[in-house]
């Protein structure tokens, strides 16, 4: 499965001086990084790719690491479950790129 993540932080010590949140982000990212799971992250969203159990566990420990910083946090995520697939994350685009060359 893949899954399409992001995390918001509200409030506490997780808003940067110019009102950004990349230090909390930082804390999910790293997260992600030390999962070992095949990742990409982008400006918008973090996308990973595993089994289930895995990559929840993951998503679930990068919002604990949000959570130390922040009273509060929004999480959005959209999952591609297609049983059987792996390295998606690659193949995907490599299927788009093909057609557009």
């Amino acid at each position: 499965m893949i899954v399409a993540f992001s995390l918001s932080p509200s409030g506490g010590d997780a808003v940067d001086a110019d009102g950004g949140m990349s230090a909390a982000v930082a804390a999910a990212v790293a997260v992600v990084r030390e999962s070992g799971l095949p990742h990409q992250t982008t400006a918008m969203f973090t996308y990973l790719e595993g089994e289930w159990d895995e990559v929840m566990a993951v998503v679930k420990r990068a919002t604990d690491a949000v959570a130390a910083q922040a009273p509060r946090v929004g999480l959005v995520l959209k999952a591609d479950i297609r049983p059987g697939h792996t390295d998606e994350l690659a193949g995907k685009v490599a299927r788009v790129d093909r057609l557009l060359d």
